[in-house]
């Protein structure tokens, strides 16, 4: 049995019921099998896979904070700090009910390949809680951000560990938690990004993961002798990714004609109106059907509980396909169809979107495929460049933060076709970006001992 196979064995026996962190390392160690195997009696000797796929820590605490009712509520609360061989541990914090230790693990995990790639000195972490901010009023907000942040504070800062945003934590929730942070720590520092313009944010954040989302695939439809103007896009997801990737890819000169929320999705052949978008779910906070009763071109197809709410999306003939809500929301059927209806690419938005059944079907029939971890690097390499202006005092321009996130999901696409090209993989862009992740992680690993 080769090194790949003994770890990924282990991995499975002692993670049987983390399914999603699971698919995480099956996807990443199968594709580094050729740069293991050409360097497998170092790597073995120092059990390099081993110590890759265990956390550094991993943290489980209780959150209570009293609703509006004066009722104690209790939430459980996540932060898993992967890797920091190249720097402090950088990811999100997810607020939502599907929250559990394996998905904070996978995000971890994949947040180490992600962060590299992006060639700034930042290391994989990821947190989050059970706790669902829909339908709570600002003070409930409030009160759980505070008692989250009093027991999280204690693991984090600017050069230890530095939080972000996620699904369910957006500019009010970062706001929460950074006073809270203040509050207890008695420190003013940069240990959240995401933050508001007026405490230390940087501009462009906003905007920057579904903006790096299209430079890369631009790149990609560039290098491969196409362009964005004309393309028909479908975006699934209506959140902070998808709003901005719709935004970007019509400033391109595409057309955006899906997007989707838990409830249902949306066809518009006319194009997404960005603004009412905006309006609908960064304002009102609403459901995609306000959208649809507002705009005559609209189409909205409701989805019960049992249905997966963005799966509709994939129906739609494309040329490029954005999925930009969840884990595991484009599979083996949707691929199919994606296929049949003549894609041309799919380039993820959000982390790991794709099954691992749909994104070999994908690359086996000739679809452009690069993996979130490349595609939506955007947002964690703008929260550096947030760690960058904090730590010099400084306010950069949007223009000057837009220019240097294009330039790096640029250099992000030529380095995993570069890497892929290396070990005979041409085109296949999840090895490419496993392999240059990779690479950069494990030298740092072995550089710095046994630790």
């Amino acid at each position: 049995m080769g090194y790949v196979d003994e770890v990924l064995a282990k991995v499975k026996e002692k993670n049987a019921s983390e399914p999603e962190f699971l698919q995480a390392a099956e996807e990443v160690l199968e594709s580094l099998r050729p740069v293991i195997d050409a360097n497998e009696a170092v790597y073995r000797k120092e059990a390099l896979l081993e110590r890759l796929v265990e956390p550094d820590r991993q943290f489980k605490f209780r959150v209570p904070w009293v609703d509006d009712k004066g009722q104690v509520q209790v939430n459980i609360g996540y932060r898993v700090q992967f890797n920091n061989s190249i720097g402090p541990y950088k990811g999100g914090l997810r607020l939502h009910p599907s929250v559990n230790i394996g998905i904070i693990k996978f995000l971890g995990f994949e947040q180490i390949f992600k962060n590299s790639l992006t060639g700034l000195p930042i290391g994989g972490g990821k947190g989050g809680s059970d706790f669902d901010p829909k339908g709570k009023s600002d003070r409930e907000v409030m009160a759980f951000c505070q008692s989250f942040m009093t027991e999280l504070c204690k693991y984090i800062g600017a050069d230890v560990d530095v939080p972000a945003g996620d699904i369910g934590t957006g500019a009010r929730e970062i706001g929460y938690m950074f006073g809270q942070y203040k509050r207890v720590r008695g420190m003013y520092e940069g240990v959240l990004t995401g933050k508001g313009l007026s405490y230390g944010g940087s501009l462009a954040r906003t905007e920057a993961t579904g903006y790096g989302l299209l430079y890369i695939t631009e790149e990609l439809m560039k290098c491969h002798g196409e362009s964005m103007e004309g393309k028909t896009v479908v975006v699934s997801g209506a959140g902070n990714v998808a709003i901005y990737a719709t935004q970007k890819a019509q400033q391109m000169g595409a057309k955006v004609v899906t997007c989707s929320d838990s409830t249902g999705w949306i066809y518009d052949p006319e194009g997404i109106d960005v603004e009412l978008l905006k309006e609908v779910k960064e304002v009102k906070r609403a459901r995609l059907s306000e959208y649809a009763a507002a705009r005559k071109s609209a189409e909205y197809h409701e989805v019960s509980a049992d249905q997966r709410s963005g799966a509709g999306v994939w129906q739609i003939k494309c040329d490029i396909a954005l999925p930009c809500a969840t884990q595991n929301e484009l599979l083996i059927e949707d691929a199919k169809q994606l296929v049949a209806n003549g894609c041309k690419a799919v380039c993820e938005g959000a982390n790991m979107p794709t099954s691992l059944e749909a994104t070999k079907y994908l690359q086996e029939n000739g679809v452009w495929f690069i993996c979130g971890k490349a595609a939506n690097a955007g947002g964690v390499a703008t929260s550096a460049l947030e760690m960058s202006q904090n730590s010099e005092r400084l306010s950069w321009t949007f223009e000057e933060v837009d220019a240097k996130l294009q330039g790096i999901m640029v250099n992000i696409y030529h380095n995993i076709d570069d890497a892929a090209k290396r070990y005979g993989m041409e085109g296949n862009y999840v090895a490419g970006a496993n392999i240059a992740g990779f690479e950069k992680v494990a030298n740092a690993m072995i550089a710095q001992g046994v630790c």
